[in-house]
């Protein structure tokens, strides 16, 4: 069958089984969009700025675990989403971004609206490609799907030249790709997972450290499985939250720069760490020379470059955790030890510990506490909702306050921390997963980032529902400056930014602003019961601080609580 390149584009993503691209027309891919609407396949969602698509495509990716899919044109187009590949990138998000180029014969002239999008983007992609010839084509969509989806996921390039989309040839989709040094196949070593479990049965003081690896392997049932044989106290990082229950009762919470004090504490007493699918990010470890002094470490990790880069691993298991976990649970399972048993007057103290330690908000008197609002918002969600959010201190305080039961449910910009990624990723999340209740919580800094995804979300009938956490300031800047830089708020202040309610309705999105906290209940269960997007607009106090906090190069046992400034 001849077909040209834009039609080989689509009848690709069909054998990929694509069902929504997030995109943005120009010059160059005028081809593909002509041979797209000609097609009438796949659904494409027309995003306000091309950031607005690549994070709806992260948002997309995560919540269904199928690779997402944008396309953009040559120049300013594919450079508007470099800051939403880097971010998938730190995640390891599945992306396939298809770009135009200029025509080959002009690619290296300062062509207009020319740029070297793979030169710009090699050391945040996990592969790219520049496509000159057709006959490359289908083979270099069907590897680029293959890379995005396999071992460690991520985003993956392919930068096609305008004339490729014109050029003609008998179309033939590989079945099957052989690329040289990769393989999609990432088992390792049983007798790693050997001594892990070895190690595991061994242990006084065990910790069970979930990463967001367990979510983009979906091995997350493999997990709890150890975690409800033995009852092993749990601490999660920002990227694993949902891998295992936050009502579970050993769940000690979020552990790092903003974690429970019974997590950070229990990572400077325990004797063994598993982390499973976690990097051990500077934000999880604080002063890496003096984390977790007594314990051994084993890390399950299916990218090598981890191990050993920032704490050392007494025990690594190498591979893809689908291959790697069940064989843990059987060996884990076979033990004649009663390891619940053996691990309950570890797991007693820590829950003593955070007993006496919940993350809370201060006790205020006629204004709303970011607590406050995430308890009423759970009160009427669903129990199936998908929580997202943007960046800042209400990123942590949904970590906090909002207890998650599911994988996939939870998602956040974690590595690169990207303001702006909270409403394009709940649009591609609601899009991907349109039978569940999509929530996103943001702050008045973050939403301004890719606001005008309201129009977005009210043109295509998306419903999700927004509550911006209102407190006049650039929240996570402003309370830094606050603590650490003698409390000179340099340029941190945003108050009167704009009337959200009012700049939505312009959008098409109904709004309320809610400052008493006797109104809160209505709002919140009007916004819920909506059948169309809204946005509540919630104002907290200016001052409001994240606790705890450990300071930047200090010791997760350093933490700053509540009570200390009180």
């Amino acid at each position: 069958m001849k077909l040209n390149g834009a039609q080989i584009v689509i009848e690709s993503l069909k054998k990929e089984n694509v069902d929504v691209v997030f995109g943005y027309p120009g010059g160059v891919v005028l081809p593909l969009y002509d041979e797209l609407y000609k097609a009438g396949f796949p659904r494409h969602i027309l995003p306000g700025h091309e950031q607005g698509a690549v994070h709806a495509a992260d948002g997309y990716a995560r919540a269904t675990g199928r690779p997402g899919v944008c396309f953009a044109t040559s120049g300013p187009g594919v450079c508007n989403m470099v800051t939403g590949i880097a971010t998938a990138y730190m995640d390891s998000i599945p992306l396939v971004v298809f770009s135009g180029q200029v025509a080959t014969k002009a690619i290296g002239r300062d062509s207009f609206q020319e740029a070297d999008i793979t030169g710009i983007t090699t050391p945040i992609t996990k592969h790219n490609y520049l496509v000159k010839k057709i006959e490359d084509l289908p083979r270099v969509i069907r590897e680029a799907f293959l890379i995005a989806t396999t071992g460690r996921p991520g985003p993956v390039l392919i930068d096609i030249a305008t004339d490729v989309f014109r050029a003609e040839i008998d179309f033939v989709y590989p079945e099957e790709v052989h690329l040289r040094g990769y393989k999609a196949d990432f088992t390792g070593d049983e007798k790693a997972v050997e001594a892990a479990a070895e190690a595991f049965k061994n242990a006084k003081k065990p910790i069970l450290m979930t990463g967001g690896g367990i979510l983009t392997s979906n091995t997350a049932e493999f997990v709890r499985k150890i975690v409800e044989a033995t009852g092993v106290p749990v601490v999660t990082t920002l990227m694993g939250k949902g891998a295992v229950s936050d009502h579970y009762d050993a769940h000690l919470g979020m552990v790092g720069m903003h974690g429970s004090f019974a997590s950070n504490m229990s990572m400077t007493q325990c004797d063994l760490i598993i982390a499973i699918g976690a990097r051990f990010s500077d934000r999880v470890t604080g002063d890496v020379s003096k984390f977790a002094k007594y314990a051994s470490i084993i890390q399950f990790e299916v990218d090598n470059v981890e191990i050993d880069k920032i704490v050392h691993a007494d025990i690594p298991v190498i591979g893809d955790l689908r291959w790697s976990m069940p064989l843990f649970v059987k060996k884990i399972m076979d033990c004649k030890t009663n390891l619940k048993k053996q691990f309950a007057p570890w797991r007693e103290q820590l829950l003593k510990t955070k007993a006496e330690h919940p993350f809370v908000s201060r006790k205020l008197k006629g204004q709303i506490s970011p607590e406050k609002l995430y308890k009423t918002v759970m009160k009427y969600a669903d129990d199936d909702t998908i929580v997202v959010t943007d960046v800042g201190q209400h990123q942590m305080w949904t970590a906090q306050f909002y207890d998650v039961d599911r994988p996939r449910h939870f998602l956040s910009s974690g590595g690169l921390g990207t303001m702006g990624y909270g409403l394009p990723a709940a649009m591609g999340a609601k899009v991907g997963c349109p039978d569940k209740q999509v929530i996103l919580f943001t702050g008045d800094g973050s939403i301004m980032m890719c606001c005008q995804e309201f129009a977005t979300l009210h043109r295509y009938g998306i419903p999700v529902k927004v509550f911006i956490l209102h407190n006049n300031v650039l929240g996570m800047v402003n309370q830094w400056q606050r603590l650490f830089f003698g409390g000179r708020e340099s340029e941190s202040i945003v108050k009167e930014l704009v009337d959200f309610p009012a700049m939505t309705k312009a959008m098409g999105v109904d709004g309320i602003k809610v400052t008493d906290p006797r109104k809160l209940d209505n709002a919140v269960k009007t916004a819920l019961k909506s059948k169309d997007s809204m946005l509540v607009d919630v104002a907290i106090p200016n001052d409001e601080n994240v606790f705890p906090m450990v300071p930047g190069g200090a010791r997760l046992d350093e933490m700053i609580l509540q009570d200390t400034l009180d």
